[in-house]
């Protein structure tokens, strides 16, 4: 028979399709931190109670059933209470809503720019505005560590955000600049996680 699998990786599993939304093993490893087999392995068992479904078999997605979403909010429920660090995830997640404007800046400079006073679709051609564009990323991405190092000590499994956050702009500075916003392991969309993690950590609503 074979050993039990750990409960902290099965909370990181559940909360990273609360978080990410349906998604496949590959992404699920990238948000979690969570090697391929110990993902499958997870979802399989998740899928036999009943926490999990495979969207299709043409589409190996996995989503949270109802009974998975409940039990996704019931765990981090316990995992903060069990911490006792509500106020410093509350106070965290007030300076991140501070940041959070000016992602959406960004993300709007990086796909759009100016050509002659008008706001043209960013075909990235001109490479000392993207250059320009990703400093401000990276200067953004500095001001938010202070948040996410708070967050890391009052609950560990935030430690993930600032080894991707790192990752995708080094991605983007090497020519990928799909990292940016255009893709599901961007740096726009694990700010989106980052922000609806924060969310379901503290049972909030948008």
């Amino acid at each position: 028979m074979s050993p039990p699998h750990d409960q902290d990786t099965r909370l990181l599993v559940l909360h990273a399709l609360r978080c990410a939304g349906a998604c496949g093993t590959d992404r699920i490893g990238h948000v979690t931190g969570v090697g391929p087999f110990d993902v499958e392995s997870e979802l399989i068992d998740l899928g036999a109670a009943g926490l999990v479904t495979r969207m299709s078999r043409d589409m190996p997605y996995w989503s949270l059933t109802d009974a998975g979403r409940a039990a996704a909010a019931l765990r981090i429920r316990d995992e903060l209470d069990s911490a006792a660090t509500r106020d410093t995830v509350a106070a965290a997640y007030e300076r991140f809503l501070v940041l959070n404007p000016e992602l959406l800046d960004l993300c709007r400079a990086w796909q759009l720019r100016p050509v002659d006073g008008v706001l043209t679709a960013n075909d990235h051609r001109d490479a000392t505005y993207d250059r320009h564009v990703l400093d401000l990323f990276a200067d953004l991405d500095r001001r938010a560590e202070p948040v996410l190092d708070k967050l890391t000590a009052a609950l560990p499994r935030f430690g993930r955000y600032r080894v991707r956050f790192a990752d995708v702009l080094g991605r983007a500075r090497s020519g990928e600049l799909e990292y940016v916003t255009d893709s599901t392991l961007s740096f726009h969309t694990i700010w989106a996680e980052l922000h609806e993690d924060l969310l379901a950590t503290l049972g909030l609503q948008r």
